[in-house]
């Protein structure tokens, strides 16, 4: 008699988990319990990807990948019901493997919604399934970097004429390098965007000791410079270097092969506080998900101080109740401008407002993170906000939804 195989654990995924985070619970004994049930289940790859998901939450990214490594060869396709119980959408969410930061976290946009997801995790060992599962929509959800440039150019032959509506199409994706951004942004009306250039480490060296004046690099510019390793994120390497002289002690910090470039802009406002804004942009229409004030230049939403200052947090109320009316109307030619040059349906933006009341934009990806995950007490102000957000995110994709009949879908030959 054959043996009957165990059904597999429910999925918990990545938003749940990150939700436990975020409240401070302690992930370690969840993940502790994940890791004895895989190995009392070693075929469960819905446990296998909940473990890697844990392991990088509590800091063991390498592990956590080599983890879901093994997750992605015993299985591909993970499916999460729709929060709320009833399914409206069902959605194919295209994920590359990665880090927390490789693809769109999907999950967080989607808590308590009535969308259905399906994650299909693809990439250059992962080979695209036979069939693959109903569904109204298609959202592209891997990043622009290094490691995803060759996905992203096959997804883009594959889904060319895809019988489903496609949400951020992978060619557009591939537009949304720090250079790429950058040039397509210059002159833009009402857009404050640094000229980056994305150099060698050679030239790096060469910058460092004179051989190369910083006009040959960056044409115009002047110090301080910003300068960062290719492919970092949240910060990783990011330096404001005042001197020729900084770029040599800088350089032997850094083990990377790559860098970017770019002239600092004081963005500072007149009260000596930064002002950093992130912003959702869906089909062409901004929505703030928080505001970092701090009195550094460099700022990340969790070092700004804003747990530990009242007068913070009612600001960021206070833009968030009139950002319609204020920062959204002021730069309302710009984010037009952003969502007609990069044609993404879902962006994410971290920028500011400059002295002369320009939008100074950092950064433009798919893969920003927008949740709803603040402690209620200290940010009350936040739900609502991101309701809105997440409403208009589930809009969007039924709007997707619509534009197409339903056809079949493709079935792929077997060699």
């Amino acid at each position: 008699m054959t043996p009957v195989r165990p059904e597999p654990f429910p999925l918990i995924g990545f938003a749940r988990l990150f939700r436990m985070a975020m409240a401070g619970e302690d992930l370690v004994p969840l993940r502790t319990e994940l890791i004895e049930r895989a190995s009392q289940a070693p075929d469960d790859a819905n446990t296998l990807l909940d473990v890697s998901w844990a392991l990088q939450l509590t800091w063991n990214r390498e592990v956590g990948l080599d983890v879901q490594a093994q997750a992605l060869r015993m299985q591909q396709l993970y499916h999460l019901p729709a929060p709320s119980g009833r399914t409206g959408l069902r959605l194919l969410v295209l994920m590359g493997p990665g880090d927390l930061m490789a693809n769109t976290p999907v999950e967080c946009l989607l808590e308590e919604s009535d969308v259905a997801v399906d994650l299909l995790f693809t990439g250059p060992d992962l080979p695209w399934p036979a069939v693959v599962p109903a569904h109204d929509v298609l959202f592209v959800a891997v990043g622009e970097n290094d490691q995803n440039r060759p996905l992203l150019e096959q997804l883009a032959g594959r889904l060319r004429d895809w019988p489903r509506p496609v949400v951020n199409r992978p060619e557009q994706i591939l537009t949304l390098s720090r250079v790429g951004v950058s040039e397509r942004l210059q002159g833009a009306g009402g857009i404050a965007m640094p000229s980056i250039r994305r150099i060698p480490r050679d030239w790096l060296a060469a910058l460092a000791d004179g051989r190369v004046p910083l006009g040959d690099v960056l044409p115009g510019a002047a110090f301080p410079i910003v300068v960062r390793p290719a492919d970092s994120h949240a910060g990783q390497g990011l330096e404001k270097l005042e001197t020729p002289a900084a770029l040599g002690p800088y350089l032997a910090a850094q083990a990377g092969a790559d860098f970017y470039l770019s002239p600092f802009l004081d963005y500072r406002s007149a009260d000596g506080l930064f002002r950093k804004y992130r912003i959702a942009l869906i089909d062409g229409r901004p929505f703030v998900a928080h505001v970092g004030i701090a009195a550094h230049w460099m700022i990340h939403y969790l070092n700004a101080g804003m747990a530990e200052s009242a007068a913070k947090r009612a600001e960021e109320a206070a833009i968030m109740e009139t950002f319609d009316e204020g920062f959204g109307r002021r730069h309302a030619a710009a984010f037009r401008a952003i969502h007609e040059r990069l044609g993404v349906e879902y962006l994410g933006i971290d920028c500011a407002e400059t002295p002369d009341g320009r939008l100074l934009v950092f950064e433009a990806d798919n893969c920003m993170v927008m949740h709803a995950m603040d402690p209620v007490d200290l940010f009350p102000y936040k739900p609502p906000q991101m309701r809105k957000l997440f409403g208009a995110f589930r809009t969007m994709l039924a709007g997707a939804a619509a534009r197409l009949p339903a056809q079949p879908l493709p079935v792929a030959r077997r060699a």
